[in-house]
Parts: structure tokens; sequence; C-alpha cells
């Protein structure tokens, strides 16, 4: 067989390209850190850099509840720890907090708090209507246990300490990030349901203290005289890339721009 044939060989071809295969370098994987963990007081070995929900989850439970948005907003994954050599009792949330060696923890997904029955629309701004629901508020004995055991590093105290005062929008303005994890009331002396009165307290604050909006008035009174109706049918008729030219093309506010800005095109004023 001569050389040019050789060349064209399948044989020869299959060989070449087994001895191309063989030069690739196999794939090294990332060595995996393994800590151990407690959880429930059972020891565990999981991977370094996992957060407490998927440590869990690494270790083989399966959350039927105690778990949510994964996002550090729900408050369903409240979870208390201790760290070696510190006698202090730890608070965060499952879902943000990462594994430290040797931790032990437990989650406390749920824990129990009266919540105070009420027709919202028979409520007033009065303060008066907060000390009715929650008469127990004039337990705080101000030991700031519920502020030291807030994942969201709320002012508790100074919240609550707010509503005894009569001050709902404090009150409101301080709890602004609450997410209702209930921890706060895990550690309190005075059996406080914290969590459920700041809820009260910025549902007060946003429909009967907080200023109405003269803007969205207008626009609400705009919208119910069908003012932008012929407008709305006109764009739902619009071909897709034409609509995709109007929104790239459109005039954007300004980062700078003040209160009282206003794009020069006034049609969908």
């Amino acid at each position: 067989m001569s050389a040019k044939a050789r060349k064209k060989s399948p044989t020869a071809t299959k060989v070449k390209k087994e001895k191309e295969v063989s030069k690739v370098k196999p794939e090294v994987k990332p060595e995996v850190k393994l800590i151990p963990v407690y959880v429930m007081g059972k020891r565990y070995e999981v991977p370094e850099g996992l957060t407490l929900m998927k440590a869990m989850e690494y270790a083989g439970y399966k959350f039927i509840r105690g778990c949510g948005c994964r996002g550090g907003t729900c408050g369903a994954c409240g979870t208390v720890y201790r760290k070696p050599g510190n006698y202090k009792l730890q608070v965060a949330l499952a879902c943000q907090k990462t594994v430290e060696p040797d931790m032990h923890m437990a989650q406390i997904p749920f824990f129990p708090a009266n919540r105070a029955q009420y027709e919202f629309a028979e409520l007033t701004s009065a303060p008066e209507e907060v000390f009715k629901l929650y008469p127990e508020l004039f337990r705080c004995v101000a030991c700031n246990a519920c502020a030291k055991a807030c994942p969201q590093g709320i002012e508790v105290m100074d919240a609550i300490s707010a509503l005894k005062q009569g001050n709902i929008a404090e009150a409101a303005l301080l709890s602004f990030e609450c997410i209702q994890c209930g921890l706060c009331t895990s550690r309190c002396f005075g059996e406080l349901a914290q969590y459920h009165m700041f809820q009260l307290a910025r549902r007060i604050y946003g429909a009967r203290i907080l200023p109405r909006a003269e803007h969205l008035a207008e626009m609400i009174k705009a919208i119910n005289e069908e003012k932008y109706d012929d407008i709305l049918d006109e764009l739902k008729h619009v071909k897709k890339d034409e609509l995709q030219k109007l929104y790239q093309e459109r005039e954007e506010e300004p980062v700078t721009a003040g209160e009282d800005w206003k794009p020069k095109d006034k049609k969908y004023l």
C-alpha cells in the first residue's frame, strides 16, 4: 500500500484520533472541603460555604415547612445556633447564613404568638387602637433581647417603645424591614408578639397616617374618565418590532431629575 493510501486508510485515521484523545488532559474537579456541623444535635459533614439551609438539605433533611423564598425576605427559616467556645445563642436566616465548623444549629420555622383579630376598616389612627388589641405591649421590660435576636438588625425595643408612647408612625418606620420571622418573640421576657404589633402599626400608618399622593388621585381620576382607553387600544395593535422601538426610544427620566420633572411629550400624562 502506498504512503498516500495509508493516509486515507480508516484504520490509520482511527489510530490518529485515539492518539489525539489520549493527549487530552482529564478534567480536574476542585476538591470539596467538608466541615462538621450539628443539626438538631446530630453530627454531619457538609461542604464548606453552603448556607445553613443547603447544608441541612445536603445532610438529608427535606423541607416541608420553614423554607420559603430562599432570598431573605419571607422570614420562614429563622434559625438559632451556637459556635464552639461561645456561650451566646446566635440567630440567623437559614437561607442567608453560611455554615461554620462545629456549629450547632436548629430551626424555628414557627413560634407560637397570639395575633389580635380585628376589622381593619373599623380602625382609626388613634394609639388606643393598638393598646386595646395588644395590651401586653406594656409588659415590655426594655431588656433589648428582642433586638439582639433580630436577623434584620431592627431596633425592635425602640419600635416597641414608640408604640408605648403612641407614636405609630415612628414604630412603622423603625420596623419597616421586619420579615415576620418571629425570632424576637422567641426571646422576649414579656411574652410580646412584636412582629404582629409592627404589622398592625404599618397597616395603620399606610392607610390612616401617611399623606395621600395628590398625583395618584389625579391619575386614578383620569383612568376612570377613560382618558387612556384609546391610547391603550392603539398600543395593543402595534407590532412587536415597532413596540420595541417605541420603548427603546422613549424619553427616560434623568437620574438627577427633581420631583417636578415631566417628559417633553405629554401625550400620556
